[in-house]
């Protein structure tokens, strides 16, 4: 059995931003036909002949949709009705599978699966009432692929002629982490300009897996990106004409060219770079492209060129914000070089940031918006004329640069005069750049204060950007040594989460301790440097005494109570993982004696102890709701309740050091009066000299019985 041709044509889609461009290159497959861009691609008046071209030559689209039928579905009723109306027996056999792939959603159809659902309903019933018989359902392999389409009230119904998206051009054998995708190097190349002189030559400094260079070859040697393909899905389709296939076939086989084309592609993982020869050997066009082993930063125009060409690269985006530590000056070096080596070669660069294609200092002549994947990116054009090849000043002349360079030299002298190697550099000095920068010993740690919400965005991505492409020219600290944070308001021990898992642990000093921080895992580092002043009061206060650290954390004043001479510390919190590293930090001390270690809530812990102690340190969160706990703890609404189980602890004589970093906390003194304690607010004392710019970072009291 046989079908007419349909009288409605078929739709070509392709990813969002690249329809002009698909439109483009669909007047020069199908000239003399009615071309119209359609929601998600273009809308052809053409016939097989046309459709058939579209699949094989095509390095644009990603699914060519032979429409059956355009009906109502503004309810499921109306689309069940719709599916109705076609007579799918005449398009493939009972014995045939097929699956449904739904796209769109209104408000009475919400859910792809359910869309889906109703289609496949109504086929199966158009065939069991044709034959009592039904097609079976195959997700995986379908003989058939049934389109549905919904925008609003409408559906378009159709056949799957391309079987699959034809981006993939089936020589891939291997990618690296984020492969760019075949039809958006193909939309690179064309907008770039160097498929209109191919002579040219072409360079992709940052290949990855090989894509661009691979398109590239492809299209220089005029070679249908359909001919590897092995799976159509017009296949089972009773409308296949496998004649009029066979010919166009031949007609793509019979028109390739041997180029003269100049294709260079590199990269600086030796691993990506023979991925790529591996793809562009199964693509036929291995001998066409010179690959090497290069930083693209470094790297200059091949030698074998005399004249400038095209540069066009996929570099890295920085989607993850501790990729930016490394990226940011990566590009400001990259831009350097390319003033200093291209001139007059046009470059093309894709990124979803285009905050770090600005670190460049290029001027872009044109940018094209498009989707690769799931990113929003943007495709900018430079020509690198004698105006954008000139070398900028002073690489630090910048607001935040020069706060920073203040902030260094009148830290100096002070610094001459601290046992440490960690500290507070800079603290949201200036309110556009809202970053904490902390020294530990040679790494960087940079907290990004998320912004409120009455400040853009974007602008907010653009300071932090350049916060990190100044910080190592000032500080000498390497990029890879820069560790970034964002700290937004959290609550409880939210601050304590682990957020990586790369393990990286450091020994740092202060003050006569060694004390082991982690840069990388966890939002804080275990050690909140705020309190080193505190550490160093505790010390002094703790020869011969029984030391009780509540809230530890990583027991840092632990061990400065210990190595002020303590009779006894005993270290109490609730997470394992850090009891265990309070007693690294005591090993790498080589503290041994009545040191004691206890995991327990610390509320529950001291409801049942009737241990005594001269000192006891208490530092707790401002807020907990922890899964381990009965009931939430506020420190504004419980610090009573918790100083009073405290004090039921405390010898004659005895001293309660309590502090917390709650804003606005205020200290219950009738209650504390009631208590036999007296306080004495000791916060301006512990406060160090590179915290002074927020001095209610804490507070804190000493108590006495």
């Amino acid at each position: 059995m046989s079908v007419t041709p349909s009288q409605l044509g078929f739709l070509v889609t392709t990813s969002r931003g690249l329809d002009e461009l698909l439109k483009q290159e669909l007047t020069e497959l199908c000239p003399d036909t009615e071309l119209a861009i359609a929601r998600g691609g273009v809308r052809v008046n053409g016939d097989l002949t046309a459709a058939y071209k579209v699949c094989l030559w095509s390095r644009l689209a990603n699914r060519v949709i032979w429409i059956l039928n355009e009906g109502k579905a503004a309810n499921a009723e109306e689309l069940y009705e719709s599916a109705r109306d076609v007579d799918w027996s005449m398009h493939f056999a009972v014995a045939n599978t097929f699956s449904v792939q739904f796209n769109g959603s209104s408000q009475a159809i919400n859910n792809t699966q359910f869309g889906a659902l109703k289609i496949k309903d109504a086929i199966v019933d158009h065939f069991y009432d044709e034959a009592q018989s039904r097609p079976n359902v195959d997700r995986d392999f379908p003989d058939m692929v049934i389109s549905g389409r919904l925008h609003r009230d409408k559906i378009l119904l159709g056949i799957e002629l391309s079987g699959g998206s034809l981006h993939q051009r089936a020589y891939r054998q291997d990618t690296g982490l984020a492969p760019l995708k075949e039809h958006v190097a193909a939309a690179m190349l064309m907008r770039s300009g160097w498929v209109n002189d191919m002579t040219k030559p072409l360079v992709d400094p940052m290949c990855g897996s090989g894509t661009l260079a691979i398109e590239a070859a492809l299209m220089a040697m005029h070679r249908a990106p359909g001919l590897g393909r092995k799976r159509w899905g017009f296949s089972k389709w009773l409308g296949h004409r496998e004649s009029m296939w066979q010919e166009i076939i031949d007609d793509a086989k019979a028109s390739q060219i041997s180029p003269d084309a100049r294709l260079f592609a590199s990269d600086i993982d030796r691993k990506l770079v023979a991925i790529a020869k591996q793809n562009a050997n199964e693509a036929g066009v291995f001998e066409l492209i010179e690959f090497n082993v290069s930083d693209a930063t470094k790297l200059t125009p091949p030698q074998a060129v005399k004249e400038a060409g095209y540069l066009v690269c996929n570099p890295p985006y920085g989607e993850r914000l501790g990729e930016l530590t490394e990226l940011i000056p990566l590009f400001a070096g990259w831009g350097e070089q390319l003033k200093q080596h291209w001139q007059d070669w046009h470059v093309s660069l894709l990124s979803s940031n285009r905050e770090l294609l600005r670190l460049l200092k290029l001027r872009g002549n044109k940018e094209y918006s498009l989707m690769n994947g799931k990113l929003e990116c943007k495709l900018v054009n430079y020509v690198l004329d004698a105006n954008n090849c000139q070398q900028f000043g002073d690489s630090c002349d910048n607001d935040f640069a020069n706060r920073l360079k203040k902030n260094l030299k009148k830290l100096k002298p002070w610094l001459k005069q601290q046992d440490t190697n960690c500290y507070r550099i800079y603290d949201a000095d200036l309110p556009e750049y809202n970053v904490a920068i902390d020294v530990y010993d040679d790494c960087l740690v940079v907290q990004e204060y998320a912004p409120p919400k009455t400040i853009d965005a974007e602008k907010a991505r653009r300071r932090l950007q350049e916060v990190l492409l100044y910080l190592p020219a000032v500080t000498g600290v390497p990029a890879k040594q820069i560790m970034l944070k964002v700290r937004e308001q959290k609550k409880g021990k939210q601050q304590y989460e682990k957020i990586n898992t790369a393990g990286n642990r450091k020994v740092v000093w202060e003050n006569g301790a060694k004390l082991y921080v982690n840069l990388t895992d966890y939002l804080d580092t275990g050690l909140f440097l705020d309190h080193r002043t505190t550490r160093q009061k505790v010390r002094q206060m703790a020869k011969s005494k029984d030391v009780l650290n509540l809230f530890s954390y990583t027991g840092s004043v632990s061990v400065a109570a210990a190595l002020g001479g303590a009779r006894s510390v005993t270290t109490v919190d609730m997470s394992n993982t850090y009891i265990n590293w309070a007693r690294d930090n005591f090993k790498l001390n080589k503290l041994s004696g009545a040191y004691h270690f206890v995991q327990a809530d610390c509320l529950q812990w001291l409801v049942g102890h009737n241990g005594k102690y001269d000192l006891i340190f208490i530092d707790p969160p401002s807020f907990s709701n922890s899964k381990r706990m009965d009931t939430t703890w506020d420190v504004q609404r419980d610090h009573v309740m918790l100083l009073t189980q405290a004090k039921r602890c405390l010898s004659p004589g005895g001293t309660i050091v309590f502090s917390n970093n709650r804003r606005g906390f205020k200290l219950d003194n009738d209650a504390m009066a009631a208590l036999g304690l007296t306080p004495e607010n000791i916060s301006a004392q512990t406060i160090p000299q590179d915290f002074a710019r927020h001095s209610n970072i804490h507070q804190c009291w000493l108590l006495k019985s």
